[in-house]
């Protein structure tokens, strides 16, 4: 009966989707296009919104992409979507997107959200290390490796240069890494070595909306400051807030 129930589940899946039939790669390599998340899919067709789908392409050459741009902009989307093509792909679940070839990975390793705990005299911070310390016991070239605002919980130097070395670890071992972020350090690292590429969620400015769409081989901005004079915060404190802008921030 559970097989059966299982079968009828993801029937109902491809027909909702209307896609959905991926190749398995023996290398690990991943393209999709375009890409949805099964689980937008439905409310916001409810709602009358369209659903904007990403276009994906990582591996060969390169194994780890950054992913920066504004808070809401779907970065943590995109690391949700890619995770859920994989899982979907090797429980023969249909994957929402026109062309997908995924990799047979051996663990899909995700660190999202806070773990943070009281009980267990976790921080913020603590918590996100003892998960990515655990990701490294067990990462190899056939895992995919999700990290969401890798870096954060500490002083923003020491946790742009952790979250370097982390990255260099996860490409020398091959494994295909998506990582989000905030810090201009780590989209220079991205853009200085190889193996490594940037991707940035788009923004409007005009508007002060995300597009959702996301742009490979670019670099986002966060534009805090910006959205921040859009909001109504006072010229002065504006003002001050550019004026106090470290060097690389605005030359990245």
């Amino acid at each position: 009966v559970a097989r059966h129930d299982r079968v009828y589940a993801g029937a109902r899946v491809a027909h909702h989707i209307q896609h959905g039939r991926p190749a398995l790669a023996e290398d690990p390599r991943l393209p999709l296009a375009p890409a949805r998340h099964h689980v937008l899919d439905e409310p916001w067709h409810a709602r009358g919104r369209k659903m904007v789908p990403v276009t994906i392409e990582l591996g060969g050459a390169d194994t780890v992409m950054v992913i920066s741009g504004p808070n809401a902009g779907g970065k943590t989307v995109v690391l949700k979507t890619v995770g859920l093509a994989v899982l979907s792909a090797q429980t023969a679940i249909p994957v929402a997107a026109d062309d997908a070839e995924l990799p047979l990975a051996d663990r899909v390793l995700v660190d999202i959200g806070d773990e943070q705990s009281i009980t267990a005299d976790l921080s913020t911070f603590s918590a996100h290390v003892l998960n990515l310390r655990a990701m490294l016991e067990t990462a190899s070239d056939r895992s995919l490796v999700l990290i969401d605002e890798i870096g954060t919980g500490t002083a923003p130097e020491e946790g742009s240069a952790l979250a370097i070395a982390l990255l260099d670890e996860f490409r020398r071992r091959r494994a295909l890494t998506f990582a989000t972020t905030h810090h201009d350090r780590l989209k220079a690292f991205a853009v200085g070595t190889e193996g490594i590429v940037n991707a940035a969620v788009e923004f409007d400015s005009a508007t002060l909306q995300p597009t959702y769409r996301l742009l490979l081989g670019l670099p986002g901005t966060s534009s805090g400051i910006e959205i921040a004079r859009r909001l109504g915060m006072p010229a002065e404190v504006i003002e001050r807030a550019r004026q106090e802008m470290a060097p690389e921030a605005l030359d990245a």
